[in-house]
């Protein structure tokens, strides 16, 4: 299927419930969307599911994944598998294209490495002040590719950047990089709508993000005022 498919098939398709994954925090429900032609796996993940946090807002979670999908396709990424906001079995929720991970890649050892798809992954958590990018949360696909999931503790209007991806700290950015940064500055600013899912005050705490990224040129060191790496780290 093509994306336009799945787009389809996620959004309108029926949504059934097979299995729950129960190493999640908050529920985290496997399921298939189907119409009476193509089925595709997905992840659900209802806002009823949602665990509260002390520093995010009760039932954001699934926006928060949704905005983070966003960025990453507005910028031509590919980090974040199609995720949509729509109702299901148990109410509205974001759902999220399942994606078949290279069993054969150790993730213990392929984190740490020097991968130019890693360090995309390092700056795109950067941008959207990913505060728990755990080892686990890395999808290496057979093809090539990487997509990361578990996006809902983003976009914070404090520095709370906490993540395995740390060895660029401190690196000179590229001049592809700056671009990508630059353009998602102006793409707020004009045709890249977030404030459906994000407040005015985290949108622009990104804006501000972005920019320092750009002043400094230079890729982000941890914050000594808060946790750099998550625990677990898987």
């Amino acid at each position: 299927m093509d994306i336009d498919d799945k787009f389809k098939l996620l959004s309108h398709g029926e949504l059934v419930v097979t299995a729950r994954l129960v190493d999640a925090s908050n529920a985290t429900l496997f399921a298939q969307a189907s119409d009476s032609i193509n089925e595709i796996n997905c992840i659900y993940k209802p806002i009823a599911g949602e665990r509260p946090l002390w520093d995010f807002p009760d039932g954001s979670l699934a926006d928060r994944e949704f905005a983070a999908f966003l960025v990453s396709n507005y910028l031509g990424l590919n980090i974040v598998p199609l995720t949509i906001l729509r109702e299901g079995p148990y109410g509205l929720g974001m759902v999220q294209e399942w994606i078949e991970i290279d069993e054969s890649i150790d993730l213990a050892g392929y984190f740490s490495q020097d991968l130019p798809e890693l360090r995309k992954m390092a700056l795109f958590d950067a941008i959207i002040n990913n505060t728990d990018r755990k080892i686990g949360h890395l999808l290496p696909t057979p093809e090539g590719s990487l997509f990361g999931c578990d996006h809902g503790v983003t976009f914070h209007h404090e520095d709370k950047l906490r993540t395995v991806l740390w060895q660029w700290a401190g690196d000179k950015l590229t001049n592809n990089e700056i671009t990508t940064l630059k353009k998602l500055v102006s793409g707020i600013e004009s045709e890249l709508d977030l404030s459906p899912f994000l407040t005015e005050q985290e949108i622009q705490a990104l804006i501000d993000r972005v920019q320092k990224l750009i002043s400094t040129e230079l890729m982000p060191t941890p914050n000594p005022d808060w946790p750099a790496i998550p625990w677990p780290a898987f």
